[in-house]
């Protein structure tokens, strides 16, 4: 029980030397990463419909 409650004061103290991230950062990295999936799966979606079309065509 000991080593459990030594492991849960050092994990506390580790957390309080941790630098978190602004709230302003957190937001423009979200933003970043929502475009870049809405981007990546409109570009995915159009590679697939002219595949698609494409099999059409030759089947």
């Amino acid at each position: 029980m000991k080593k459990i409650m030594q492991f849960f004061k050092e994990s506390y103290a580790e957390l309080k030397r941790v630098v978190w991230p602004s709230r302003d950062y957190v937001t423009s990295s979200t933003k970043v990463v929502i475009v870049s999936i809405v981007l990546f799966a409109v570009a995915l979606g159009f590679v697939d419909f002219v595949l698609l079309k494409g099999m059409d065509l030759i089947f």
